[in-house]
């Protein structure tokens, strides 16, 4: 299985406090990913990112584009594991 992809999208507009409109990391977080190596940190990072969305909302085609890049780089999406550990 392939290392978790970037959640970044490629929408990169930085509005809502410094968050990206698209995947809702700040530039921060964004430098901060490019730095994991291992990917069980990748994977913790996105859970991380996936819970921030639904606490401050998120651009509603997130999951279907970042679903899409996780199957085309042949790494399975997180959102099911995300839901059973919120919930």
């Amino acid at each position: 299985m392939s290392k978790t992809p970037n959640p970044c999208i490629d929408v990169c507009k930085y509005k809502r406090g410094g968050h990206c409109i698209g995947c809702s990391m700040t530039k921060a977080q964004k430098s901060a990913f490019k730095a994991l190596k291992k990917d069980s940190q990748r994977e913790g990072f996105v859970q991380m990112l996936i819970a921030q969305q639904q606490i401050m909302g998120k651009y509603s085609a997130w999951e279907a584009a970042y679903a899409k890049k996780c199957k085309k780089k042949g790494a399975k999406a997180p959102f099911d594991q995300v839901a059973k550990k919120i919930a």
